[in-house]
């Protein structure tokens, strides 16, 4: 599993141009889903990403999680960050999982997100 982490102080997500996800302060996760990944690499995807000290404190310091700031998450399935492309010019995406289980495991995140208490808003798979 790999995931592209962004703070942001409001973010959405539009398919066909109607928005499916909108959350405020918080964070934008581009989430891709491997082949060879298990339920019990969501579950640590979940809880290191919610409990990532990337929010300031006081301080200015890097040193609050999303749950310290009562954040919010932004979840958005990213196929694309399996693309291998070291070898000519078109990208394999021979490691990425097939959808079947890829949206299997996206929902899983968002379920396991939602249950720790992050209010968590998706794209559309």
């Amino acid at each position: 599993m790999r995931a592209v982490v962004q703070r942001v102080v409001s973010s959405n997500v539009k398919v066909d141009g109607e928005v499916t996800g909108e959350i405020k302060k918080g964070l934008l996760v581009l989430l891709g889903v491997g082949e060879d990944d298990t339920e019990k690499d969501t579950l640590y995807m979940v809880e290191k990403i919610v409990n990532l000290r990337i929010f300031e404190d006081e301080n200015e310091k890097m040193n609050l999680s999303l749950k310290d700031v009562e954040g919010e998450l932004l979840v958005v399935s990213q196929f694309t960050l399996f693309g291998d492309c070291r070898k000519g010019r078109r990208p394999g995406f021979s490691e990425a999982a097939r959808p079947e289980k890829a949206d299997k495991y996206y929902i899983d995140f968002v379920e396991k997100a939602r249950a720790m208490g992050i209010k968590t808003e998706t794209g559309k798979f």
